[in-house]
């Protein structure tokens, strides 16, 4: 029986052993998992042998590993069998292999029999070992009908790591898989030193219990950690021309009650926004103006809010960016009635004229909606014309018909009469045919059918014109109430 020799792996791809790598990569204080030592794998068994065993981790870890030996309420009364379980699993990258390979990593798997009382197949791994695995006669979806996954001793070690480089919320495990090494590793060691302090708070209090990491939300959890990754990286990092990383939240519990996961991708084009956004000095206070107007409302002082509404909308880009963007960067209130904690709700363009800000969204529209810079200049241009067109003239009926416009006839009806008047008045229109078309009714060449998108785009940049020069301010009572925005549109 060959002896197993020590080959630390590289991330696999696999998004929960790689966030296990990860955790014990961060326990170790390294850089990447290629960088461990033998020595740095003893550690972290040891810990699994002196905390697992006991609360607060011995109840916690019944959302990742349930009936497990570090669980078995049968092993209360049998305690050398919970001794005996913790030691098996925490130390079988330094027992012999076999021939079977892990088909993760493709290291030899161990041989040894992952359970005290020795009645399952060596090496072979199940739900008690890993989280979202099948049970132990559960024959579907493995070969030859052979239950279980025969995995490397490093690898069942990772995989009972990850629980500590998770975000414990709400009773579930968050697990962040990147693509970008230095950002999955952000994540577990964020989250690891977390769940660290978490367990001497716990005992300190005498609590059974492992706090969460975060009071918030998986979603807003991830966008929280991901902004302060972000603002970690140099100036120099983003020069380099490192693309933006891939960043995916599993959220899940292998719970005996029943086994859940829920996936939160982040869409690239999203994560080159934030990165864009993080790195220029001059937009980035308008994005905290924005994200600290996104916090669920509070019914009480003092109460800690569970979600940031703006975060949590980001999952829905790019397909919702319409409605992201009238809510967030042209501040029209939600309508929507079944959370009256919704931040959105109380959202009002003519009091939070203040957060418009027309070079954020212009990056919005090249970074995550990719639009034609041709495009954009349209739009920039016509907001600019109507705002020159009504400071020159005072013609609150246009600012007017233009904000309240209640289908597209009307629009169009407002711009033919405003141009109309530039004409007569020895000068250019305000908008020629392929402006028009460009904003209003084609998108990248492709009949467009939502003006109110164009609409909205172009009252960005008209109301930040029109701030910046004082007339918003000289005549915001005379100015109508911004209609709730539609969620249907």
């Amino acid at each position: 029986m060959p002896e197993m020799s020590f080959s630390p792996p590289d991330y696999t791809g696999h998004p929960l052993l790689d966030v296990g790598l990860a955790t014990l990569t961060a326990f170790a204080g390294k850089k990447h998992p290629t960088l461990l030592t033998e020595e740095d794998l003893h550690n972290a068994g040891r810990y699994i042998r002196e905390n697992y065993i006991v609360d607060p981790l011995k109840s916690f870890l019944n959302v990742a590993f349930p009936n497990s030996g570090f669980t078995n309420p049968a092993f209360e009364k049998q305690p050398e069998k919970r001794h005996r379980y913790a030691e098996i699993v925490s130390g079988a990258f330094a027992a012999p292999a076999g021939e079977e390979r892990d088909p993760l990593t493709g290291l030899p798997a161990t041989m040894l029999v992952l359970k005290p009382d020795g009645n399952l197949p060596p090496g072979r791994t199940y739900r008690q070992h890993v989280p979202l695995l099948t049970g132990e006669d559960v024959i579907n979806f493995h070969p030859y009908g052979e239950a279980g996954i025969p995995l490397s001793g490093i690898s069942l070690l990772a995989f009972q790591m990850l629980p500590m480089g998770c975000a414990k919320v709400s009773g579930k495990l968050l697990a962040v898989h990147s693509n970008d090494p230095d950002l999955l590793l952000s994540f577990a060691r964020t989250f690891l030193k977390a769940n660290l302090q978490g367990v001497v708070t716990a005992r300190a209090g005498g609590e059974k219990k492992l706090p969460d990491t975060s009071p918030h939300r998986a979603r807003t959890v991830l966008i929280e950690h991901l902004l302060e990754a972000e603002k970690e990286r140099t100036r120099q990092e983003k020069e380099n021309g490192r693309l933006a990383p891939t960043l995916t939240g599993y959220y899940f519990t292998n719970s005996g009650q029943g086994a859940e996961l829920d996936i939160y991708p982040l869409p690239l084009e999203v994560g080159v926004f934030l990165r864009e956004v993080m790195h220029n000095d001059l937009l980035k206070p308008d994005w905290e103006a924005l994200t600290a107007r996104g916090w669920q409302l509070t019914r009480k002082e003092g109460e800690t809010p569970r979600y940031n509404r703006l975060y949590e909308d980001l999952f829905t880009l790019p397909e919702g960016a319409p409605r992201f963007i009238r809510l967030y960067f042209l501040r029209k209130p939600s309508h929507q009635r079944t959370d009256k904690q919704d931040p959105t709700l109380t959202y009002d363009t003519r009091r939070e004229v203040d957060l418009i800000s027309w070079q954020l969204t212009q990056l919005f529209l090249r970074k995550v909606m990719l639009m034609e810079d041709s495009r954009v200049q349209s739009i920039r241009e016509l907001g600019d014309a109507l705002a020159q067109y009504i400071l020159d003239r005072n013609d609150r009926s246009v600012f007017n018909g233009f904000w309240m416009a209640r289908n597209y006839g009307e629009l169009r009806a407002v711009l033919i009469r405003a141009s109309a008047a530039e004409v007569r008045a020895g000068r250019k229109p305000l908008i020629n045919l392929d402006q028009f078309l460009a904003i209003f009714e084609q998108s990248e060449g492709i009949p467009n059918s939502d003006w109110r998108l164009g609409r909205d785009l172009v009252l960005i940049r008209l109301l930040e014109q029109l701030y910046q020069k004082g007339w918003l301010q000289a005549h915001a009572e005379e100015l109508p109430e911004a209609a709730p925005e539609e969620e249907n549109l």
